[in-house]
């Protein structure tokens, strides 16, 4: 029997490739994994320096896997924050908010502190939530 290895890639939908890979290299400190494309399609992922084995992938909606009505369908749930929330776990929630505000980070929350944990909401530039986390001493990840 052939034994799964795991999650290797998630993705999330953006309107501009270009626009996320800033963000999330920029201001969130991620790293390009890969960076490849096939004529307008372009596979593009990161990675947590912290988490190599595991890549975040900025696709944009449209061909070869979406046709234009669905792609501008998806564009628009995401800009609306339709889309599940992402979450990143920190080591200080109120000074991991402060460095990216100060980055120009969408906050959507401020930093509160919520069953022993402290956490906050971020948009990125296409509408995906994310919360941020900052786990009480011996929480569960």
């Amino acid at each position: 029997m052939t034994k799964n290895q795991g999650i290797g890639v998630v993705g999330v939908y953006v309107d501009d490739q270009d626009e996320a890979l800033a963000f999330y290299v920029g201001k969130l400190g991620f790293q390009v994994h890969t960076d490849v494309r096939n004529g307008p399609y372009r596979w593009l992922t990161v990675q947590h320096p912290d988490q190599p084995g595991f890549q975040l992938g900025l696709f944009r909606p449209g061909p070869p896997i979406h046709d234009e009505a669905t792609a501008q369908a998806l564009r628009a749930m995401v800009a609306k924050g339709a889309m599940p929330p992402l979450v990143l776990h920190v080591s200080d929630c109120r000074g991991a908010y402060t460095r990216l505000r100060d980055l120009g980070v969408e906050f959507t929350q401020e930093p509160v502190d919520r069953y022993g944990n402290v956490d906050a909401g971020f948009r990125d530039p296409a509408g995906n939530g994310w919360k941020m986390i900052q786990l009480a001493a011996g929480g569960v990840q």
